[in-house]
């Protein structure tokens, strides 16, 4: 059977989970392998392991200060990357790396082809911003890949759709002034996460919405912003 997707898996994006009982466990990554296994799916999909990204690679978002803080608390393997959420442990630098390569796999992997879609389990760390960890996320992956997807292969424009129950702030704020990124991001309400409405002159949008609202509904909003954000911005 021919694949029609690409799958990013095995123990490289296993190793990203905190312990102690953590929310974001390292036993998310095997619990999901063994429902996808047993899913129609899984004979469709191409499959590949991750690799580490480079430290430049992880330059192309995050500061080299922010990066350095990690790589000591990763020695160290104890306290806090943030105010308490995201907590170090022994190789943790080595294992968020190897979620941001994962996720630059699946982006060459889409943009070279053959495969016009990827999807990684472990990845979409969209709360870490250019300076900082933050909310289980200590490098963000999504934030790499749009700057790898502009300076790697040339793309002058860059539509992002967040469809996470919780804002992915640490996106939003990091393209805010950009022109050239497009960012719809519709997550639930203040229940779960910000409930911030808000929409800037430049197109950069996000909404909050209900917990039961309809797929189309989430749809429409989000074709909303990124139509918004390309008219505003024509292509040249």
């Amino acid at each position: 059977m021919q694949p029609t997707a690409l799958l990013i898996a095995g123990p490289q994006i296993a190793a990203y989970g905190f312990p102690a009982g953590h929310p974001f466990g390292a036993d998310r990554h095997d619990a999901f392998m063994r429902e996808l296994m047993r899913s129609p799916c899984w004979p469709r999909l191409e499959r590949r392991a991750a690799r580490p990204a480079t430290r430049a690679e992880l330059e192309y978002f995050h500061t080299p200060a922010h990066l350095d803080r990690v790589m000591a608390a990763s020695r160290a393997g104890h306290g806090f990357l943030d105010a308490g959420d995201t907590p170090a442990f022994p190789g943790v630098y080595e294992a968020a790396a190897n979620v941001v390569g994962g996720t630059l796999t699946a982006l060459a992997a889409i943009l070279e082809g053959p495969l016009p879609r990827a999807f990684i389990p472990i990845a979409g760390l969209h709360h870490a911003g250019r300076d900082h960890a933050a909310g289980f996320c200590v490098f963000n992956d999504c934030g790499v890949a749009i700057e790898a997807a502009r300076r790697r292969y040339g793309l002058t424009r860059v539509a992002y759709i967040d469809i996470d129950a919780h804002h992915g702030d640490g996106v939003f704020y990091a393209f805010e002034d950009d022109p050239d990124v497009a960012d719809a991001d519709v997550h639930e309400d203040g229940r779960h996460g910000t409930s911030t409405e808000a929409s800037d002159p430049a197109g950069l949008s996000h909404c909050a919405t209900s917990a039961h609202a309809s797929h189309g509904g989430v749809a429409c909003a989000v074709q909303q912003g990124v139509r918004r954000r390309m008219e505003i911005r024509p292509a040249p």
